[in-house]
């Protein structure tokens, strides 16, 4: 086994991390050079949640989540999201038509402001499908993307009944407005890579013979971006059997590529494209991807950067001080080449209160040094 030579690193790297050249390394001193720990703030920031007005204010009873990004069209920004009204009951109820989920029986609805604080709920954009379809028994998580003068939407899907072992999908449905109405595509855009395998006949999502890749149960929180020339679907991906890890659950992100926006879509040889993360948030920047990775894994609470859309290097650690905002869906029309951080400008998020999920407004700032 060849040992690494630790001073082989620039004079200014050791001194950015107050490390001795040629002086006896610990662990945590290799760690920081291995792993690039001299990096400015460029990419760090806090971040801060406010509550919204008009129709977005919390409303006990009814689910309102997973938020898309934020689009101006004429002077008029949009936002897309999952609502659903009643309680969850959880698996096993008995009865297979109960909710769920929060997100269970829901519908894509989305909302309208002027100054990206008081909103008006506009409506229904994209609803359930027909019984029997892929999509009949729940539609939700969604993105939105403006391109060349038509609006995508892509969310995750259910086809029922929802039980633990059900594999979601992603779908989508396409507009001339962003008031649409949006027409459906009537097959999925993506599934699960379908490949593990299922122990005994119960309805247990851990039990397993084999667990296939790393989204062999579920594709999530799906995510449109046009890039080189190509149209990159970024998402989340959920594992048969999955495990609880040394960064908690086994969740990472996968990426698949089209040379068309309604597909088809090739998952990238590259997957899984990060180690960590849930709900998905990405932007570009300077030619490459930058990724917020909110929770799960051992790089979560992260901000990356790949500049292939692909190889993610971490490039800051989101503050302690302040959590990720929940499904942050960034305004794209602010995002710019001047700042890594200008899509986190301001944008709307989710929240929970009294055992309810509701829309927020975040923003970041750099904090001060102590």
């Amino acid at each position: 086994m060849t040992t690494k030579n630790y001073d082989e690193y620039p004079d200014s790297v050791y001194e950015y991390l107050a490390i001795p050249k040629g002086g006896t390394l610990s662990a945590a001193s290799k760690r920081a050079l291995d792993r690039n720990y001299a990096q400015d703030d460029s990419f760090f920031c806090e971040f801060k949640t406010h509550d919204l007005k008009g129709d977005l204010v919390f409303e006990e009873g009814v689910t309102r989540r997973d938020p898309s990004s934020v689009i101006l069209v004429d002077g008029v920004y949009y936002v897309y999201y999952t609502k659903s009204p009643g309680i969850s009951h959880g698996f096993g109820n008995g009865d297979p038509e109960k909710k769920v989920f929060p997100w269970d029986k829901s519908e894509v609805w989305y909302a309208t402001s002027t100054d990206g604080w008081t909103w008006k709920e506009e409506g229904v954009a994209v609803s359930r499908g027909a019984r029997g379809d892929y999509d009949d028994r729940s539609v939700f998580t969604p993105e939105v993307l403006a391109y060349e003068g038509k609006y995508y939407l892509v969310y995750q899907t259910v086809k029922a009944p929802y039980a633990n072992r059900v594999k979601n999908q992603v779908g989508m449905s396409i507009s001339d407005s962003p008031r649409g109405p949006f027409k459906r595509l009537p097959e999925p855009i993506l599934s699960p890579t379908d490949d593990g395998e299922w122990d005994t006949e119960e309805d247990n999502r851990f039990l397993v013979k084999s667990r296939g890749s790393f989204d062999s149960h579920k594709v999530h929180d799906p995510c449109i971006v046009p890039y080189n020339g190509k149209f990159y679907l970024y998402y989340k991906g959920e594992r048969m059997g999955e495990r609880l890890t040394m960064g908690g659950r086994e969740i990472k992100w996968g990426v698949a590529i089209s040379d068309n926006v309604e597909g088809p879509y090739v998952k990238s040889e590259y997957n899984p494209i990060t180690n960590s993360g849930h709900e998905i948030c990405v932007w570009k920047y300077k030619g490459g991807i930058v990724a917020m990775l909110n929770s799960d894994g051992p790089e979560k609470g992260t901000i990356q950067y790949a500049e292939d859309g692909v190889n993610f290097e971490i490039k800051a650690m989101i503050s302690g001080r302040s959590k990720p905002p929940h499904a942050g869906g960034i305004v794209r029309s602010i995002v710019n080449d001047d700042d890594p951080l200008s899509a986190m400008e301001w944008g709307i998020a989710f929240d929970r209160k009294d055992g309810w999920d509701y829309i927020v407004r975040f923003e970041s700032y750099k904090p001060f040094a102590p």
